[in-house]
């Protein structure tokens, strides 16, 4: 079996005198770490508190190699590649900040490791997985130029990918190993309960209230904009510095 190749990543050091954990910071989907990370001003707010910051492009993403076969898109296997972006670094302990499929794989994370976890923020998760509704077939075959789909999200996905050029057959497979290991609310595995962030428009988030319930978090901040719009606000950065200082 070839050997599984790891994920590419920036490392940003904390700025004197330091003394916080390491934070790894994960990208949302069809996005990489400087889009929805270092562009916005996270990454840098957080070096500024003292964090040593991690910042991996997701596999089939930025940097990243492409998945081999769905297998290797798996959430949990998503997520032992972000633990071993962890080891590469020597941390031992950390925080997590994960936005819409970033926060998936987060809480995946924290399921295989809940002991070397502090703080955890999860932005623009979805309570149930929106990968279930693809036609995976149909979505292949369009990416690889055989037509657009006849189920609507399906050829919504489909360009939304196409649009990643070189990436999109990668990106393809990604939807397809996720929709095989699909998001489960009920299985939250950390210490302590995430603290949730979701855009007051965001139309990913509804019904974001049953994580809450479900993992008996006391913390469900709602921060202006949209999908998009929420992950590159000030709010948003803002409250990820607060969570992580304390």
């Amino acid at each position: 079996m070839a050997e599984r190749s790891g994920l590419s990543y920036r490392r940003f050091e904390p700025a004197p005198p330091g003394g916080g954990r390491t934070a790894i910071l994960l990208h949302g989907f069809c996005s990489n770490g400087d889009n929805d990370w270092v562009t916005p001003g996270t990454a840098r707010a957080l070096t500024e508190a003292g964090h040593l910051v991690l910042v991996p492009d997701l596999r089939g993403h930025g940097s990243s190699p492409a998945p081999a076969s769905a297998a290797e898109a798996h959430a949990d296997a998503q997520a032992a590649d972000v633990l071993a972006v962890l080891d590469a670094a020597g941390a031992e302990e950390f925080d997590i900040v994960g936005y819409s499929l970033g926060a998936r794989i987060a809480w995946e994370v924290v399921r295989q490791a809940p002991g070397r976890v502090g703080r955890v923020v999860l932005g623009g998760l979805s309570p149930a997985e929106p990968f279930t509704a693809v036609d995976v077939e149909a979505l292949h075959r369009a990416v690889s130029g055989g037509g657009e789909p006849a189920d609507p999200f399906t050829a919504m996905m489909a360009g939304m990918i196409a649009s990643q050029g070189e990436r999109a057959p990668g990106l393809a497979v990604v939807v397809e190993g996720l929709r095989e290991t699909p998001f489960d609310p009920a299985t939250w595995g950390g210490r302590t309960p995430p603290v949730l962030i979701a855009g007051r428009d965001d139309m990913m988030s509804q019904g974001i209230e049953r994580i809450v319930e479900l993992t008996a978090s006391t913390e469900h901040l709602v921060v202006p904009g949209g999908h998009i719009e929420a992950l590159t606000g000030p709010d948003f950065r803002d409250n990820v510095v607060k969570v992580l200082q304390r």
